[in-house]
């Protein structure tokens, strides 16, 4: 028998193994990746993004607990855990933190200059000074902001249509919120096409929250617009009571407001950018930097009326305005 088959035969195998040996290296089998997920409020309150960030996950095929490893962490509405709890995820040696709000993401870049961090929302990227640009993060952070300043117009324009006669509206929001500014200058440009007078009230903290709706009151406003905010979010069934007491029929941008008896939000759908923040986390356990992920707007809006909250305070919606919203609460 020839000597040339097993020599043949030696050859394949050496080049099976030349072939095989760096692709099972670069799959690193039994290494699963892990995220590190951090927020300011309990889990428990966030439960619909959380769950749209997982199901973002699942449809880029990550089963949690199988394929991929979370690891949850919040720091329970007391912003000064974060630092620690951004440290935790650090020694842990995650392989991307995906961070909730400014404070986290702020918390998270003090923590490292390596592990990438994707921003699940922030209302200001760029003025936050996370990124250098939306197009070209630069650094280890990427993700998506929640910044719409036409947002503001269009929760006037809703305003108008349930009240064609409403000629002034109190603006509550926090001046020290970044991207506030831009969201004000586009808000008045659209009142000024409408004809409506806007009355700012700065929120800086919880006691500013009862003078801005006495205000408003004694300044003869017809209708609320709240803007996002730490101060604000956090006092959801106080505005919303506030509200309804003087009659006043407001409008908000996070959907939370609505569990908590508020009449009308337009906002950004959080849960839209939870889920797309999956994508980002994928690309970068594939090997892309976020310095060279361009950051995303929203693309999503949620529109959702709660008639309840408009018969305590007597307030009839339009069927045309009605017909628009994609979830009545009645």
């Amino acid at each position: 028998m020839s000597k040339y088959p097993k020599r043949a035969g030696l050859f394949a195998i050496v080049l099976m193994l030349m072939v095989c040996g760096p692709r099972a290296d670069a799959q690193q089998p039994g290494k699963t990746p892990t995220i590190g997920f951090l927020s300011t409020v309990p889990r428990a309150a966030i439960l619909s993004r959380s769950e749209a960030f997982r199901e973002g996950l699942r449809q880029l095929g990550y089963l949690e607990g199988k394929n991929i490893v979370i690891e949850w962490r919040s720091a329970e509405n007391n912003q000064d855990r974060l630092p620690a709890l951004a440290a935790e995820l650090v020694r842990l040696k995650v392989d991307v933190i995906v961070t909730a709000g400014s404070p986290v993401t702020r918390a998270a870049k003090e923590a490292t200059s390596t592990i990438p961090i994707v921003m699940a929302l922030d209302p200001d990227p760029v003025g936050n000074g996370f990124v250098a640009s939306l197009a070209r993060p630069g650094g280890n952070i990427t993700g998506l902001s929640a910044l719409s300043p036409q947002l503001s117009g269009k929760q006037l324009e809703l305003l108008k249509e349930i009240d064609p006669k409403l000629s002034r509206v109190a603006v509550l929001g926090s001046s020290t919120r970044p991207g506030n500014a831009q969201i004000l200058k586009e808000a008045e440009l659209a009142a000024g096409t409408m004809s409506i007078r806007l009355q700012y009230l700065d929120v800086l903290n919880s006691k500013d929250i009862d003078t801005a709706f006495r205000l408003a009151h004694n300044e003869h406003a017809q209708a609320v617009l709240v803007l996002t905010g730490p101060q604000l979010n956090s006092r959801r069934r106080q505005i919303a009571e506030l509200a309804a007491k003087h009659r006043l029929p407001a409008i908000f941008e996070r959907p939370e407001f609505i569990d908590e008896g508020g009449l009308i939000v337009y906002g950004t759908s959080i849960n839209d950018l939870s889920r797309r923040a999956a994508t980002y986390v994928d690309k970068i356990l594939k090997g892309a930097k976020p310095a060279d992920l361009p950051v995303e707007q929203p693309t999503k809006f949620e529109f959702v009326i709660n008639l309840k909250a408009a018969k305590q305070i007597g307030l009839v919606i339009p069927p045309n305005v009605l017909a628009r919203a994609d979830r009545v609460i009645r």
